[in-house]
């Protein structure tokens, strides 16, 4: 995976791994499709762990001009990694889009959320799957239809490399939690990111990212097996 533009990950693997946006995003986006990519995800702000914050307007002058533009080619989907937490007119904005919506598990912001006070869980998969609901209901109340939203639990967003372990194996705990909570978004999509992950790294003691792929494939493996939900 490369990233485009905005801020690098951390060490010299990341910086090598981030290019200038200009004009390369069409042809970055016709690269990936061609290779098989289904998605491509085009974010302003940097949501690895401690990235600082960028004001509003910043956010806004670095997406606006490129998401204009991916939407004319037919962007279809909004992948919010803080749940509508973060900007308070992002669901407003989904309802008039009329595209999909993804919910993720984030505590605080990417500079805050692997602060102590935000890794304390009670059971991490009960507690993601409840927290996930209270998102979920956010949106449905803001206009956003039960069946265009999905879920993610945010593996690697306020998570230690255990409750990223639980998650993974504990997937139908989730479900049937969010089941139990909320019937109108117990079917709803589940979207797992563990690709690269730093986790996986501190497992299989690879540091540099791109070292990660078999780890990777390992994982969504065990996603599939603990599962049977689909990735």
């Amino acid at each position: 995976m490369e990233k485009l533009g905005g801020q690098s990950l951390i060490g010299k693997d990341g910086m090598k791994r981030v290019l200038p946006v200009g004009k390369s995003l069409w042809d970055w986006s016709v690269k990936t499709s061609v290779m098989g990519a289904d998605i491509i995800d085009i974010g302003a702000q940097s949501s690895r762990p401690m990235a600082s914050r960028i004001s509003p307007e910043e956010e806004h002058d670095r997406l606006i001009p490129v998401a204009s533009e991916a939407v004319s080619k037919g962007a279809h989907l909004v992948n919010d990694v803080s749940g509508g937490q973060l900007d308070s007119k992002m669901l407003d904005v989904v309802v008039e889009l009329k595209v999909p919506y993804v919910a993720m598990h984030m505590r605080g912001n990417p500079s805050t959320m692997q602060n102590s006070e935000n890794l304390q869980y009670g059971d991490v998969c009960k507690d993601v799957a409840s927290e996930l609901c209270m998102r979920a209901r956010d949106a449905e109340l803001s206009g956003i239809p039960a069946w265009k939203i999905i879920i993610d639990p945010g593996i690697g967003f306020s998570k230690k490399k255990e409750d990223n372990l639980d998650i993974l194996m504990g997937l139908p705990t989730i479900r049937t939690e969010i089941a139990r909570k909320s019937l109108a978004v117990s079917h709803a999509p589940l979207l797992i990111g563990p690709s690269r992950k730093r986790f996986l790294g501190d497992i299989c003691s690879h540091s540099a990212a791109s070292d990660r792929d078999l780890a990777t494939v390992s994982s969504v493996t065990l996603i599939w097996m603990c599962s049977n939900l689909g990735v």
